[in-house]
């Protein structure tokens, strides 16, 4: 028999463990918990080391919240990644898409939010389930994402393409913005999506600080931006990635 390997991460440990519980109950299904972010990056990690890859990961859209009341991601923070170590849920699957790509996640909410589901999806999840649906509910969906499927609540389904046409759009007038940049600005720009300030950007990029000035101003005005963060964010829409600093090093 073909064993499923999940992994459920929720940081509300009573609930993780009744959901492990019920679905290792399935003898088909082996299942295993971690209470947070990093928790379930190093479980990945290791599973895969053992080769003894997960199949799909069940996470929670509200992963972190109980853990750090109040506390988001900053905006200038790259790639959702937050404080302290903390993971959000969608940034864990970002993560994952990234890292481990024949893994399957699933985001198990306790409301309804077309615009958190949409970010999902662009994350790379292959589900939106509701907390309390039924263990059979959850399982069609487990063994749907295994076969490629994408599963959303009917009711979700209008609001989410709204939002994921919405999303395009932005994307496509970042992407002719940035396109109005000459070489030297499209390489500005990287540096700032990078973090580094005018100072480090002179000495990568051989140009004075002055120059590099001139360079940014030209940037936010061409982007019809008023800050380097704004800046950075329209330029991660438009699909910009950081300079390669490694590279310089």
């Amino acid at each position: 028999m073909v064993r499923i390997r999940v992994l459920v991460v929720d940081d509300h440990r009573i609930f993780a463990e009744s959901l492990a519980a019920a679905l290792a109950a399935e003898p088909d299904v082996e299942v295993a918990a971690a209470g947070s972010g990093p928790a379930a990056l190093r479980c990945l990690d290791r599973a895969a080391a053992e080769g003894r890859r997960f199949d799909v990961l069940l996470v929670d859209a509200d992963l972190g919240a109980a853990a750090v009341e109040g506390l988001r991601p900053p905006a200038a923070v790259p790639d959702g990644a937050a404080q302290d170590g903390l993971v959000d849920g969608i940034s864990l699957v970002a993560g994952v898409r990234s890292g481990q790509p024949s893994v399957r996640t699933v985001v198990l909410a306790e409301r309804d939010d077309p615009r958190r589901a949409a970010l999902a999806l662009q994350a790379g999840a292959s589900g939106w389930v509701a907390k309390d649906c039924s263990l059979s509910r959850l399982l069609t969906v487990i063994r749907g994402v295994l076969r490629d499927e994408t599963h959303l609540p009917p009711a979700l389904l209008t609001g989410v393409l709204r939002e994921l046409t919405a999303a395009r759009k932005h994307r496509t007038e970042s992407e002719q913005l940035v396109e109005s940049l000459t070489p030297r600005e499209r390489e500005v720009l990287r540096c700032m999506v990078a973090g580094l300030g005018r100072k480090a950007v002179a000495e990568r990029l051989y140009l004075s600080p002055h120059t590099v000035r001139t360079h940014m101003q030209n940037v936010l005005g061409k982007l019809g931006v008023h800050s380097t963060l704004a800046a950075v964010a329209l330029a991660r829409r438009a699909g910009v990635g950081p300079a390669d600093l490694e590279a310089a090093s």
